[in-house]
C-alpha cells in the first residue's frame, strides 16, 4: 500500500476514478469527484462490518475471507499492474516478501480474527474497537519510535483509551463473549503492527499494485489457515444462504475494490483533514446499520463510549495531519484505514 508519488500512476488517476465510477463521472467537477469518493469511503467501509456479520452466519469465516481477498486481490492486481510505470515499477521478489508480511498481519491475523469474532460480537461493537487503530498508532509512535505528539493528540489518547475502557469493560461485565471481544482488540493491534511495518517496507510505487499483492498473499494465507482449522471438513455449501453469498460478493466488489480504489484516489486529491474524516464516520455508519438491520443492542454505555472514542480519534488524526509533511499525512491516513 505504498503511497509514494509516481508519475505513471498520477497520469492514470483519471482512468482509476473512471473505472470506479463508470457512469459519467468524468463530467463532474473536481470538487464533486472528491465528495463522491469521500461519501463512497464513508458508506462502503462503514458497511463492511455489517456484511461480515451476514457472511459468517452460514459461511466458514477464514475460508470466506480467503475467497474475498483472493478474488479482489487478483482483480485489483491484474488491472493495476498493466497501468502506470510498467517498466520501471515491476514487482520484485523483495516486494512480494513485504506484501506477504503485510498481508499476513492485516488480512490473515486482523481480518481473520474479525471474521471469526463477528459470530459472537455485534458488528457495531467491532467497528468501535477497530476505530481505536489511530489511537494505537499514536501510542506506538510515541513509545517505540520516540515521535513527539501534539498536546491535542495526547488529550485524544487519554480520553480515547478512557472510552475504550468504558466500552470493553461493559462487554466484560455484560453478556458479550469476552474471548471474541479480545480477539477484535488483537485484530486492531495486528493492523497497527502490519501498517507500521509497511511504512518502511519496499513495495511498488503504484498503490493499487501493492494493495493487490497484499490481498493476494493474505487471501492465500487465510485459505491455508481455514484448511488447518478444519473448515473444509465442516463446510456444507448447501447450507450457505443467499444473503451470505450476496454479502461476500459485496465485500469483494464494494468493500475491497471500489472502496479502496476510491480511498487511494481520495488521499491524492483531497485535503488531508477532509479525507481523514472516514476514520470517525465509518464506526458511526457501522453502529447504526448494526442496530437498524441486525437489531444489535445499543446501550447508553456503548453510545457514550462510542462518542468518546470517535471524538478522540478526530483529535488525534487532525492534530497529526496539521503537523505532518504531505508524505506523512498520506501515510497516516493509510495506516489508520482499519479496513
Amino acid at each position: 500500500m505504498a503511497l509514494e508519488a509516481d508519475d505513471g500512476f498520477v497520469a492514470h488517476q483519471g482512468q482509476t476514478i473512471q473505472a470506479v465510477y463508470p457512469c459519467g463521472v468524468a463530467a463532474l467537477s473536481p470538487r464533486s469527484r472528491i465528495w463522491l469518493a469521500l461519501v463512497t469511503v464513508w458508506i462502503l467501509w462503514g458497511t463492511t462490518y455489517l456484511a461480515i456479520a451476514v457472511v459468517v452466519r452460514s459461511m466458514p469465516p477464514l475460508l470466506a475471507a480467503g475467497a474475498r481477498f483472493l478474488v479482489a486481490g487478483g482483480l485489483m492486481y491484474g488491472w493495476s499492474v498493466r497501468r502506470g510505470n510498467r517498466s520501471g515499477d515491476r514487482p520484485t521478489a523483495r516486494q512480494w516478501r513485504s506484501a506477504a508480511i503485510i498481508g499476513g498481519a492485516l488480512l490473515l491475523v486482523s481480518n481473520g480474527l474479525i471474521m471469526a469474532a463477528e459470530r459472537d460480537v455485534p458488528s457495531g461493537l467491532t467497528a468501535l474497537i477497530i476505530a481505536m487503530v489511530p489511537m494505537w498508532v499514536a501510542l506506538f509512535d510515541r513509545v517505540f519510535f520516540g515521535r513527539r505528539l501534539p498536546p491535542v493528540a495526547i488529550i485524544g489518547l487519554v480520553t480515547g483509551f478512557g472510552g475504550a475502557a468504558l466500552l470493553v469493560g461493559g462487554q466484560i461485565t455484560g453478556d458479550a463473549d469476552v474471548l471474541a471481544t479480545l480477539m477484535v482488540v488483537v485484530a486492531a493491534l495486528s493492523w497497527v503492527v502490519g501498517s507500521l511495518f509497511a511504512r518502511g517496507a519496499e513495495l511498488p510505487a503504484r498503490p493499487l499494485v501493492g494493495t493487490g499483492m497484499e490481498m493476494l498473499c493474505g487471501g492465500v494465507f487465510l485459505l491455508v489457515a481455514g484448511t488447518l482449522a478444519g473448515e473444509w471438513t465442516r463446510m456444507r455449501p448447501g447450507d450457505f444462504d443467499a444473503s451470505s453469498w450476496a454479502a461476500l460478493a459485496y465485500l469483494v466488489v464494494f468493500g475491497s475494490l471500489i472502496g479502496f480504489a476510491s480511498y487511494v484516489w481520495l488521499i491524492r486529491n483531497a485535503p488531508t483533514a477532509l479525507a481523514s474524516t472516514y476514520a470517525y464516520v465509518n464506526p458511526v455508519v457501522a453502529v447504526l446499520l448494526g442496530s437498524l438491520i441486525l437489531s444489535e443492542p445499543l446501550t447508553p454505555r456503548m453510545l457514550l463510549a462510542g462518542v468518546i472514542i470517535i471524538v478522540s480519534v478526530a483529535l488525534i488524526v487532525t492534530s497529526q495531519g496539521r503537523s505532518a509533511t504531505p508524505q506523512e499525512q498520506a501515510e497516516n491516513l493509510r495506516v489508520a484505514s482499519g479496513e
